[in-house]
């Protein structure tokens, strides 16, 4: 689908440029369509706070609506929001609008041009969608579009039944890179990855990481937390009230550049978060051969973490379950490469080449 009749694809964002997941995929997407001849744009209709920058040379089209976070619009700038971008969607040749969150479809579908063929994404799981407003937003949204797609088959089935959606796709979140090496998980190292806000849980992997230490495990290992965030503070004072202040090592943010080195020092992931879509994170330590702990939480997860075959899940919330799969990694080296191998060799489906020929083949199936 390569060349000059390739189709235009518009990515929209409330914002584009914040350090999320969203953003990233979004990103990482549009660069890899880009490169594949496709006219590709980028909006966030807000500016973010902290703008983060995803791709050092961009060869598609950013573009920021307002000049303010993400917020509550006057009426004066929700008309200037239709006129900027009706302007901007007249430059824009045929093809796809991809919105990224119920929100966004409820912003730009109206604004959409009969070339620009709506396709809504949803980057969380039912079980995160059933839980707040979005379950009504995309059942009362998602279905008149093109297609809507989501992260694993588990949530397009889940979302094709209970929010009666017919048209439902998946498209899984791509890796950015795949590594020429792999870890050989014989050092003594945990490795939580994320943010440090509440909805991650790094409280229960704290608990469950002291819990695995008093059991039948050598002695020395530690709990790198890669991440910054609201957090720090309670969770060192968790980190201490556990008995493993002097355990865990809080790194802070490390660049894109520096995550190499810390999956290759890594021996296990662990996963604790509340909720979560496909984390990248698992799928990243997979392709250095690290296996993962995680909670059961959505689709997204189950579809990268095969439970006992590529690596171990515990029960929504439980820690006591999660601290005994964590233990069982971390005494034996031989487990942990096994399940590592096998991590590595699952997500090849999940690099960037192969989810790239997904969305051509969508784009192929809506137009054909």
């Amino acid at each position: 689908m390569s060349g000059p009749e390739a189709p235009s694809v518009v990515f929209a964002c409330m914002d584009a440029d914040t350090l999320g997941g969203i953003q990233r995929v979004t990103h990482t997407v549009a660069q890899g369509l880009a490169e594949r001849g496709h006219d590709v744009h980028v909006i966030g209709l807000h500016r973010a706070e902290i703008p983060f920058r995803y791709v050092e040379r961009p060869r598609y089209t950013r573009h920021v609506i307002h000049r303010t976070p993400v917020g509550r619009l006057s009426p004066r700038g929700a008309r200037r929001e239709r006129r900027t971008l009706r302007g901007l969607f007249r430059q824009v040749g045929p093809g796809f609008a991809v919105l990224s969150s119920p929100g966004v479809v409820t912003r730009l579908k109206p604004l959409l041009p009969e070339r620009l063929l709506p396709i809504g994404q949803y980057h969380g799981s039912y079980e995160h969608a059933r839980g707040s407003w979005h379950l009504g937003s995309v059942r009362g949204h998602y279905g008149g579009l093109e297609k809507a797609v989501f992260l694993s088959e588990d949530d397009a089935w889940l979302f094709s039944e209970h929010a009666l959606l017919p048209n439902t796709w998946t498209i899984p979140n791509p890796l950015p890179v795949w590594p020429s090496r792999t870890a050989d998980l014989s050092g003594h190292r945990v490795l939580g990855v994320g943010r440090l806000e509440g909805v991650k849980r790094f409280d229960r992997l704290i608990s469950a990481f002291a819990e695995a230490c008093r059991g039948d495990v050598d002695a020395g290992w530690e709990l790198h937390l890669i991440g910054e965030g609201a957090e720090l503070d309670r969770l060192r004072a968790h980190a201490l009230t556990c008995g493993v202040a002097g355990q865990v090592v809080f790194r802070g943010t490390v660049a894109a550049s520096g995550m190499e080195r810390e999956y290759l020092e890594g021996s296990v992931l662990g996963l604790s978060s509340e909720h979560e879509g496909l984390p990248l994170v698992i799928g990243e330590a997979a392709s250095y051969g690290v296996p993962t702990v995680a909670f059961d939480v959505s689709g997204g997860v189950r579809s990268l973490v095969l439970d006992r075959e590529t690596g171990l899940l515990a029960p929504p919330g439980d820690v006591t379950a999660f601290a005994t799969a964590l233990g069982t990694l971390m005494a034996s080296a031989r487990e942990r490469r096994r399940l590592g191998t096998a991590a590595r060799a699952h997500v090849g489906a999940f690099t960037l080449d192969r989810v790239l020929d997904r969305w051509e083949a969508l784009f192929e199936q809506v137009t054909r």
